[in-house]
């Protein structure tokens, strides 16, 4: 993207628009929180009865499709920007996920250096930090492979954006084992007497390690097998997703509305304390696989059984539930004829993390054999058309009168099921 240059009042250049070159790391961000502000603006200007042109004034539902048309057009370009920013936070990310790895791994070397002190350097010291220097740069060189994608945090990014709580569990898990495996590996190697690598040997056994292989079989079959639930449900139409801009840490807490999700923050939460202790075992004997305990393990599969519940008891389709003619003050109660206004009422109609103008703007009404896009109506701090549970649109003078159907369909492109109407002439 071209690189526009102001020069402001102190004499030095700023970069406007969606700038993502190298010598300026913030221009897409800029360029987006400049759009959302003038659309934030325009949205209340309009919720506020201002900036109408006089021709469409004078008609309630033509400064209606005019008023929707330019919020969808400002929105069109806040959804641009924020496709732009969120590419440009990702491949600014790998550095940053490798420098994290790498203060782990020096943080790893301060805590050793200060607990050696008194009791002395030892053999499963060095193989500790030889452990993490593998792993480290193991990580960093997968970083760089997908750069483009967020470094580190790539295999944990799902298909709509977010980032995967099944994912990232899992990866703890896999990446703390591995850990533990190279420590013992390097204490194997380091070894001189028979007796020392016959117990190392013995620490790899199963009857020591059958907590945590366990806990680590079942959170990686967590992770493939939601993959797989959430994929089968969105083609079979059970369930909505859309895409998110970019991936953020609360994703790990929260469902893809950002509402704190009870089945995702008891699952990061109990894995996470599982881990703590699994890392404290392998440090107070470092010869064999952390022996986690048999209570915490069962604590951590019931965790993970009870997170795959979750994922299978959210979303649902969409539903219409009734539909009727919407009425004004002062209107006569009639039948729905071309030109009136029906209010459609149900659930589901807004997917979670489709709150956006962007989103709304893409829902779709189906009379007969008519699309009628759904007009957007702003108030001070949103919208009150569509909502999750209702929607308002007209018919249109192309709907033969008669008995037509009327479907919606979802931003997630999801249909509901048909409710007919009669339309009189």
């Amino acid at each position: 993207m071209a690189v526009q240059e102001a020069r402001d009042g102190t004499g030095t250049h700023t970069h406007k628009g969606g700038c993502t070159c190298g010598d300026c790391p913030h221009g897409a961000r800029a360029g987006h929180r400049r759009a959302v502000a003038e659309f934030l603006l325009k949205r209340d200007e309009f919720a506020a009865g201002q900036g109408l042109p006089s021709a469409v004034a004078h008609s309630a539902s033509a400064s209606r499709q005019w008023v929707s048309e330019e919020l969808k057009q400002s929105a069109e370009l806040v959804a641009e920007r924020g496709r732009v920013e969120g590419e440009a936070w990702l491949a600014r990310l790998w550095s940053r996920t490798a420098y994290s790895v790498w203060a782990a791994v020096l943080l790893l070397l301060l805590v050793q250096a200060l607990t050696a002190v008194g009791a002395g350097w030892t053999a499963a010291r060095t193989a500790g930090l030889l452990a993490a220097v593998v792993v480290g740069g193991a990580l960093t060189a997968a970083s760089w492979f997908h750069r483009q994608r967020g470094g580190v945090l790539a295999p944990v990014i799902g298909e709509d954006n977010r980032l995967s709580t099944s994912r990232a569990v899992a990866a703890a898990w896999v990446l703390f084992v591995a850990y533990a495996l190279l420590v013992l590996v390097g204490r194997l190697a380091a070894a001189s007497d028979h007796a020392e690598r016959d117990a190392l040997i013995s620490g790899l056994g199963l009857a020591r390690g059958a907590g945590v292989v366990t806990v680590l079989a079942v959170v990686c079959g967590i992770a493939v097998l939601v993959r797989r639930v959430v994929g089968l449900r969105v083609l079979g139409q059970r369930l909505q997703k859309v895409r998110a801009h970019r991936p953020r840490a609360a994703d790990l807490l929260t469902d893809d509305a950002g509402r704190g999700a009870f089945a995702d923050i008891q699952y990061v939460v109990i894995s996470a304390v599982a881990l703590v202790f699994a890392a404290v075992r392998l440090a107070r004997r470092p010869d064999q696989l952390p022996d986690l305990p048999w209570g915490l393990a069962v604590v951590t599969l019931v965790s993970a059984v009870t997170y795959l519940a979750g994922k299978y008891a959210e979303g649902g389709r969409p539903v219409i539930l009734s539909v009727v003619r919407a009425r004004e003050a002062g209107d006569l109660d009639a039948p729905i004829r071309t030109g009136d206004d029906i209010e459609i009422r149900g659930a589901g109609f807004v997917a979670a993390g489709a709150q956006g103008a962007d989103r709304l703007s893409r829902m779709v009404v189906r009379i007969g054999a008519v699309n009628v896009h759904v007009p957007l109506v702003p108030v001070t701090g949103g919208f009150s058309n569509p909502t999750d549970t209702g929607l308002t649109v007209p018919v249109p003078a192309d709907v033969e009168p008669g008995r037509v159907d009327v479907q919606v369909v979802t931003a997630a492109g999801v249909e509901t099921n048909r409710y007919a109407i009669d339309v009189t002439e």
